[in-house]
């Protein structure tokens, strides 16, 4: 079998579809990398959010990683029961979810966890909340960097800064500065589009030690700037699709060598019409919110182009539908494999070219226990 037939599975005839499939050896090798690519292993403090998984969490707590980073509580959850010492819920509380994060951190006395703000309002109500059990909130100032989507910006966080210090139950220990917005191929473009964002997070920083004596920890980026932010010595990064990879990142992150570790196998259900083939990969299999022809490549199948897809069906077009009979096993890898990920609740994990037994994605759970 040859290099270009890594993804075959021998029990395919046993495996239902659509499913997605894991390979192990591949995500640790992802790991490996990703170790490999900064300076202290401590400066890591991957999301999660692309695998929900507890498997994946100890393969990483194995590799030496010991700070993570999540999008819910159930995700915060799913790590500290999986061992993890130290978590960044990357979200700010709001109504209900302060009170859940606040017992989130009761049951859990051994995980240190944090939180973002980014307003006194919402630091108040999340102090309430930690008070009133007898706790201090550890929280991680939110900033805005350009994302536009959550933070405030580092030239009005120092007020807030300073009026968090009269807040009882909350204690503000770094600065968090996502730049998920910065996704040109051009790695020089790219480097300096996040050199100008983060200019602004070390002046916020230089500027509260000045006034205030506080060193604080910075918490900076996503995948797409990773290789930038990791060679900021004091810098703590936070890649997440490094661990599955897809054919998204792949095609704008150029620098960056992972290995695809996670794919979606589908099979042919029907041949409709000339030159047509359905495959059972519908909305429900694979996130559906790119354009149509940037949801799924398949490795076996790289001319087949997609015309139409619904909740259980997708359509494609070829120029050699008979190469692709009824009941033929297509391999995909997914275009944006976190929220197709949150798609399949048991993934099937491929050891020695075989679907072996399978896994849980834990935490696509809106809750698990708190």
């Amino acid at each position: 079998m040859n290099n270009s037939e890594w993804y075959t599975i021998r029990n395919v005839e046993s495996v239902d579809t659509p499913l997605l499939v894991l390979y192990p050896d591949r995500i640790r090798e992802n790991i490996r990398t990703l170790v490999d690519s900064i300076d202290r292993i401590e400066r890591l403090r991957p999301h999660i959010k692309t695998h929900k998984s507890p498997e994946v969490t100890r393969m990483m707590l194995e590799a030496g990683i010991r700070k993570f980073k999540c999008a819910t509580i159930a995700e915060a959850e799913m790590l500290a029961a999986a061992g993890a010492p130290d978590v960044l819920l990357a979200y700010q509380p709001v109504g209900p979810k302060a009170t859940r994060m606040a017992m989130l951190t009761k049951q859990f006395s051994e995980t240190a966890f944090s939180c973002l703000i980014d307003n006194t309002d919402s630091a108040r109500h999340l102090a309430a909340a930690f008070a009133a059990t007898g706790q201090i909130a550890r929280v991680y100032i939110d900033l805005n960097i350009g994302m536009n989507r959550t933070g405030i910006p580092p030239a009005r966080a120092l007020p807030l800064y300073e009026a968090c210090q009269t807040i009882k139950g909350i204690t503000i220990i770094g600065l968090h500065a996502y730049d998920g917005q910065l996704r040109d191929p051009d790695m020089a473009v790219r480097t300096q589009q996040c050199n100008e964002g983060f200019a602004h997070v070390t002046a916020l920083q230089t500027d509260i030690k000045q006034r205030h004596g506080e060193d604080l920890n910075i918490v900076a980026g996503g995948t797409p700037s990773f290789s930038i932010h990791s060679k900021r010595k004091g810098v703590d990064c936070s890649p997440g699709t490094f661990v599955y990879w897809d054919k998204g990142y792949e095609a704008i992150l150029t620098e960056q060598h992972y290995l695809h570790a996670a794919l979606v196998i589908t099979r042919v259900v029907s041949k409709p019409a000339p030159n047509v083939i359905c495959v059972d990969l519908g909305h429900k299999a694979i996130a559906a919110e790119n354009p149509l022809e940037k949801r799924v490549f398949f490795l076996n199948a790289p001319d087949v182009q997609p015309i139409g897809q619904s909740e259980e069906h997708l359509v494609l077009k070829t120029d050699t539908p008979d190469s692709y009979p009824v009941g033929t096993v297509l391999y995909g890898v997914p275009y944006h494999i976190c929220p197709t990920v949150a798609l399949h609740e048991e993934p099937g994990i491929v050891t020695h070219q075989n679907v072996t037994h399978n896994w849980t994605t834990k935490a696509r759970a809106r809750r698990i226990t708190v």
